[in-house]
């Protein structure tokens, strides 16, 4: 892979910090003339018939379903669930990169995307992933997408702590009824010990996590790992999860871009 002009073992040793993206994005797109999406892995539509089964069951009437796209990048994922959800949603890209954030933001505005649901809302925001309930209070965030993010912190030299804190944030402020889909390569084995560990160090009971094969790029297999308490179409149930979570909690909104 093209990682345009950054060293390769540089940005694996370093993947868990934001000076590192920053030169990633800033360098790759002094490559090209015009903005291209950057996709880890695969694009939307290796990944759509996860992704919106799982909203399907997740309807709370006319309110907005909550999205969260963990560490988006350039990514078109977000962009792409805003765009296909019969279901109103409010779809949140968010990364640790202001300058990837910046780049979504602009191309958005430049190549404006109309929602299959005219009250679905789409926003792009900079946000360390550690640190979610900055901004979400707890059981309020009914689908995480995290497409590489966790895989990023895992093999990153000081990231493994990392990772564990992220997936903790996200289990807090997942709805009961929430998903989190995580996108990766990493086998089964080694991703469900690591997941049902970290699970049970936050407090958290759970039942297994489910697991279903994307299917294969240059000879990689990557895998969907699951956890909610509702069943995805595509996938076997997931856990439920309950997390102790304060009462009350503080949280801001800053709305970048509603298109």
């Amino acid at each position: 892979m093209d990682l345009g002009g950054v060293i390769l073992a540089d940005l694996i040793e370093n993947m868990d910090k934001k000076a590192t993206w920053d030169r990633f994005y800033a360098e790759n797109r002094n490559r090209t003339t015009t903005f291209k999406n950057f996709e880890w892995f695969f694009g939307f539509d290796a990944i759509r018939d996860f992704i919106m089964p799982s909203l399907q069951t997740k309807s709370h009437g006319d309110a907005l379903l909550h999205v969260l796209d963990m560490g988006c990048g350039t990514s078109a994922i977000g962009p792409c669930i805003y765009r296909h959800s019969h279901l109103p949603v409010r779809v949140t890209c968010a990364d640790i990169s202001p300058i990837a954030v910046r780049q979504m933001l602009e191309h958005i505005q430049a190549n404006t995307i109309q929602p299959h649901n005219a009250s679905s809302q789409l926003e792009f925001v900079e946000l360390d992933c550690m640190e979610l309930q900055t901004r979400y209070v707890c059981r309020s965030v009914d689908l995480i997408v995290d497409k590489g993010t966790t895989d990023a912190l895992l093999r990153s030299k000081e990231g493994k702590g990392k990772a564990g804190l992220v997936l903790k944030q996200c289990l807090k402020v997942l709805r009961s009824s929430g998903s989190l889909l995580q996108f990766s390569d990493e086998d089964p084995d080694a991703r469900l010990l690591w997941l049902e560990t970290e699970a049970q160090e936050a407090g958290v009971m759970s039942s297994d996590v489910s697991v279903q094969e994307v299917g294969e790029l240059r000879g990689m297999t990557y895998y969907c790992y699951q956890g909610g308490s509702q069943r995805c179409s595509r996938s076997h149930p997931g856990p439920v999860w309950f997390v102790t979570c304060p009462l009350h909690w503080h949280t801001h909104y800053t709305l970048i871009c509603t298109v």
